[in-house]
């Protein structure tokens, strides 16, 4: 009973994570022409983060060369960065995302930080501490104290106790003026709507603009996340389920596949997985590129 108790609260967390995501896409989106409101709209094709002859070699390409392109494709390249947990290389590109000029990156930096679990990541989030900005501070605190580090409990002591002033002191860097930022009703609201649904998308990994990208084009976020948890799943017949969906027609549903499979270092999986390499959707490309890293550590531990 208790665990079904558990399973339901994970439950109402994540539909409201996908509701709270939905509704920031929506406020985006004009119901007249279905484009951005305010903003000028790019198309995330990107010709270069693309591979026709998938290796691990291409596969770097693609998520080095994707990490210095347009601002979303940063933050959709540190999502798929945040799903290959220790790798060094990974790793790398998260720090130099973390001192990313674009606050929208640099939380995408740390949220996958975070998703790696790479303790080696922790002095580089705590740096994070003294961005200027409150939302990265909260970003920050709130991923450390997942992993089991409270240097920003000092901070997260501060937003629950909307009453007292903030001390230059006690913000460790941030603007002096935090307070009235974090609780101002529109930048808490903001502030709310971009961590809660990061904290609760995490799971499946995407990041909460590289899901927004994917609410916008028509996915479904249930079935990603069912997915992703059936891919933590050791159950017979899951193998084939997953390479089944890496032909779905939802962009979604083949990323949490592709994701999946390199979670689960599947090197019979490679070859599928590659073939998403040349996908026209850009964040299945890049979350197949770190899947197909993944897996191939699986194929070399089975060579020993």
């Amino acid at each position: 009973m208790q665990a079904r108790r558990m399973f339901v609260t994970f439950a109402l967390l994540l539909c409201s994570g996908f509701a709270t995501a939905r509704s920031v896409a929506q406020r985006q989106v004009s119901t007249a022409d279905g484009k951005v409101v305010g903003e000028r709209v790019q198309e995330l094709e990107e010709p270069e983060v693309k591979s026709a002859a998938p290796s691990v070699a291409s596969a770097w390409e693609m998520l080095t060369t994707a990490s210095h392109k347009a601002t979303q494709t940063r933050i959709i390249a540190l999502a798929a960065l945040g799903t290959m947990g220790s790798d060094a290389r990974a790793a790398a590109l998260i720090r130099e995302g973390m001192n990313d000029p674009e606050l929208e990156v640099r939380q995408a930096a740390i949220v996958a930080a975070g998703q790696t679990k790479n303790r080696a990541l922790i002095p580089a989030i705590r740096e994070r501490l003294k961005d200027p900005e409150p939302q990265a501070v909260f970003t920050a605190a709130v991923t450390l104290w997942k992993m089991n580090d409270h240097s920003g409990e000092d901070f997260l002591r501060d937003v629950a106790d909307g009453d007292r002033s903030a001390k230059p002191g006690l913000m460790h860097g941030a603007k002096n003026d935090v307070n009235r930022e974090v609780h101002d009703p529109k930048a808490l609201a903001n502030l709310g709507a971009t961590e809660g649904a990061s904290i609760l998308l995490g799971p499946f990994g995407f990041g909460v603009k590289a899901f927004e990208y994917m609410l916008k084009s028509g996915s479904d976020p249930a079935r990603a996340a069912a997915i992703d948890l059936l891919g933590q799943s050791r159950a017979p017949g899951i193998h084939a389920e997953l390479i089944d969906a890496l032909s779905d027609k939802d962009q979604a549903v083949r990323a949490a596949a592709a994701k999946a499979l390199g979670q689960r270092h599947d090197a019979d999986a490679m070859k599928p997985v590659g073939e998403l390499f040349s996908d026209p959707k850009l964040p299945v490309r890049l979350f197949a590129a770190a899947a197909y890293i993944n897996c191939s550590r699986g194929s070399r531990a089975r060579r020993a």
